[in-house]
Formats: C-alpha cells, sequence, structure tokens
C-alpha cells in the first residue's frame, strides 16, 4: 500500500518538475532580448524611479531616546577630549653595554 501512495505521489509531483524553465548552466550566455523585452525593461526602470521620488522624506530616528530621557536628546554631547600620550622610553630586554 505504501509503495503505491509513493508512486503516486511521484505521479502528483512530476508534471510540475518538468514544467520548470530551463536553468542556464555556468558560465553559459543568455539570450538576446527582443525589442518588446527591452522597452519594458526601460519602462519598468523608469517607473521604479518614479515612486523613489514619492517616498517622503525620513526625519532622524533616535531609538534610545526614550530610555535617555526628553532633555538628555536634547542637550548637545561634549566633544571628546583628546588623548594625551606620555612620552616614555621604550623598555626593552637589550640593553647595551
Amino acid at each position: 500500500m505504501r509503495k503505491i501512495a509513493v508512486a503516486v505521489m511521484f505521479a502528483l509531483i512530476a508534471p510540475t518538475a518538468l514544467a520548470q524553465d530551463r536553468v542556464p548552466m555556468y558560465g553559459e550566455q543568455s539570450p538576446d532580448k527582443s525589442e518588446t523585452q527591452k522597452a519594458d525593461d526601460i519602462r519598468a526602470e523608469r517607473a521604479y524611479q518614479r515612486s523613489l521620488g514619492n517616498v517622503p522624506d525620513q526625519k532622524a530616528v533616535d531609538p534610545w531616546g526614550t530610555a535617555r530621557g526628553a532633555e538628555a536628546s536634547k542637550k548637545p554631547s561634549a566633544p571628546p577630549k583628546p588623548v594625551v600620550k606620555h612620552s616614555s622610553k621604550a623598555k626593552s630586554g637589550n640593553t647595551p653595554n
């Protein structure tokens, strides 16, 4: 009974697997596009660029603003202090005699 069920499942799956488009192999060149396909690509690109113009500008987002509170987000932060490097001779294991 199980063998029959498996055979039926394969019979149901086979048409969809065979209906798939041919996948190009590595290094294989794709066929040239027709004029209508090129025109469709150009129209799609123009529509995409127009849709980008419809997106409103977003204001800056501060995800930690509520954690810091309203007063902390309004205060400008102090610039970091420069790091002072102490000039000292490097100690090494070799000492001149």
